[in-house]
């Protein structure tokens, strides 16, 4: 078995997160207390309790479901013996990549859920709430060729672009709210479902530059090690071991698109990989998983039956 850890992006947080993980092993409990003393809140309140529209505000969201994923690998590693070398590969989507990286030894918890702190505020502050827009594109239609289509017709009133490619029939754009919404009529057209997504910011297109800027220069003061399995990039959608090539990605990745589909083909493909397993909350990557990689395994690790499960089958 060739096995891939998996890390979830914004949209998986849920209020009770990691609260089971926490009863139940005291790897996952200072994995919650050192973000938080490191972020100097009470984070883990907010997961465990709520309120809900505290905890989906990006600067909250970002750190906590990567506390969660590496609550999930902590204990992985600590009771259940299954540490991340057993993976030939790792990869997150979006703010996953940070998770990724911390899991794998390359960037430290406490600097991980610092510098997601931060590019929650800054992708918060790129643009102004409101003037930005997301939409995702759903259907047997719904390609790559297609979104890039409606986003060059919404371009006509602004910044609009590819900002997800998640996964065949299941593409976002994203960018200026009045040329998403034009790209959303064109969609329709072309043959789409055309959703706009709840979100705070239009992220993954060129209006986030302010924010790639504050990473830039955040990432140049944080210590970066080569990973202990490749990360398979959503810049580059090819893994890397290269610490200087992880910081600069991690900065394009603010602006750039999250070629996750491409990541997926590529591990089941060239990279081998024959098992996928989601660590953290929620099961949206698994289900992407099954789809891109039928004949793969892929688990979503959320709970300690999960981790129990997954241990004793590999």
């Amino acid at each position: 078995m060739s096995l891939a850890f998996l890390f979830p992006g914004q949209g998986s947080q849920a209020v009770g997160m990691g609260a089971e993980l926490a009863e139940a092993f005291a790897e996952a409990r200072a994995v919650f207390e050192e973000v938080d003393d490191a972020l100097g809140q009470k984070l883990f309140r907010l997961m465990r309790d709520g309120p809900v529209e505290e905890l989906t505000l990006t600067e909250n969201a970002q750190p906590a479901l990567m506390a969660v994923s590496l609550a999930v690998m902590r204990v992985l590693a600590g009771p259940f013996g299954v540490g991340v070398e057993k993976a030939a590969f790792v990869a997150g989507h979006s703010l996953g990549e940070y998770s990724a990286l911390a899991a794998a030894d390359a960037i430290s918890l406490a600097d991980t859920a610092r510098l997601l702190k931060l590019r929650g505020q800054a992708m918060q502050r790129a643009v102004p709430v409101g003037e930005g827009a997301m939409a995702s594109l759903i259907g047997p239609k719904s390609d790559v060729a297609l979104a890039e289509a409606a986003a060059a017709a919404g371009a006509e009133l602004g910044v609009c672009v590819v900002a997800n490619d998640n996964n065949a029939g299941n593409v976002v754009i994203s960018g200026a709210r009045a040329a998403v919404d034009l790209a959303i009529e064109k969609a329709k057209e072309l043959g789409a479902r055309a959703i706009p997504l709840n979100v705070s910011a239009p992220f993954h297109c060129p209006l986030m530059q302010p924010a790639a800027d504050a990473m830039a220069q955040a990432l140049a003061q944080t210590a970066i090690y080569a990973p202990r399995a490749p990360l398979v990039t959503n810049v580059t959608a090819r893994p890397t071991l290269d610490p200087e090539a992880i910081r600069r990605l991690l900065v394009d990745q603010v602006t750039g698109r999250v070629r996750w589909r491409e990541s997926m083909e590529w591990l089941a493909g060239e990279g081998g990989v024959t098992a996928f397993a989601e660590a953290g909350t929620g099961k949206v990557l698994t289900g992407i998983a099954k789809r891109i990689a039928p004949d793969a395994q892929a688990s979503a690790l959320n709970t300690p039956a999960d981790l129990e499960a997954f241990a004793k089958a590999l």
